[in-house]
């Protein structure tokens, strides 16, 4: 399976400028034969907002604005399905952090809602009803997640809880997709000093949490798109990854630095490095 991660650093509320800067770096890298791209977490409208009014501007009908747009026109043009986070406003009041899925024939697979909420999504988003889990073509049984559904939920419950990685397990999930926005605990300036140099803290604690995997019979592909750069304050890790799971081993078979903004792609019919 070819799978491509769009790192970058989207500017907060500057919605076109992210689109035109996230097709630019997808036409530099022109990647051929993708059966799965990923995108981070809101990719298109940044993520720190402060308020409801703050983000009311961009949020997006359900599977059916610019972000949706987008991927279905990427999903066209490299004939492979697009995953994309978004700010949804469903009919109603409803308003979720999301992620739609679809295909390279244009159709809508899944419309994911975060089930965990991160501090800053309480400020304006509603959790979704559950993980997902579903079939998706050529790619197989797929689970997908956003971000804090990897954490124990609102950091209260027990971390040994698994959460997302007993979900992936029960329904036999053999790829586990995961857009974000993750922090970093790093000092703001290793974006610049050191750019293409990994989180390794971060990616070590990803790979913990999703232990019911690791520890499993057989492979599993975990695919973690996040964002780069400094937005309000906030400095994000990175880092993005593709990493075997599986028979108590993690097989990395691609990851980019911290501040590295493009275009990851892997194979993963071919060898990773063990452990890293």
């Amino acid at each position: 399976m070819r799978i491509g991660c769009l790192q970058f650093n989207p500017k907060l509320g500057a919605l076109s400028q992210n689109l035109q800067y996230a097709e630019k770096l997808l036409c530099d890298a022109a990647p051929k034969n993708l059966d799965l791209l990923v995108l981070p977490e809101m990719a298109f409208t940044g993520y720190n907002f402060s308020s409801l009014s703050d983000i009311k501007p961009f949020l997006e009908p359900t599977a059916a604005g610019p972000s949706t747009s987008w991927a279905f026109r990427i999903a066209e043009k490299l004939n492979c399905h697009v995953i994309v986070g978004y700010p949804e406003k469903a009919v109603g009041e409803g308003r979720y952090n999301s992620a739609v899925l679809v295909s390279p024939t244009g159709d809508v697979i899944q419309n994911y809602r975060k089930s965990f909420l991160f501090t800053t999504d309480e400020k304006w988003a509603k959790e979704g009803p559950g993980f997902w889990a579903g079939e998706v073509g050529k790619l197989g049984k797929m689970a997908m997640g956003i971000c804090m559904d990897l954490n124990p939920k609102n950091f209260t419950a027990p971390s040994d809880a698994y959460e997302f990685g007993h979900h992936v397990t029960k329904t036999a999930s053999k790829l586990a997709v995961v857009p974000m926005a993750w922090l970093t605990h790093e000092e703001a300036s290793t974006l610049s000093s050191h750019p293409n140099i990994p989180d390794a803290d971060t990616l070590r604690y990803w790979i913990q949490r999703m232990r019911p995997v690791y520890y499993q019979k057989g492979e599993t592909i975990f695919v973690t798109c996040n964002r780069t750069g400094i937005e309000e304050g906030v400095t994000f890790a990175g880092s993005s990854c593709v990493v075997g799971l599986g028979d108590a081993a993690a097989k990395v078979y691609g990851v980019l630095g911290r501040g590295k903004a493009g275009l990851l792609v892997v194979d993963t019919g071919k060898p990773g490095d063990e452990d890293r």
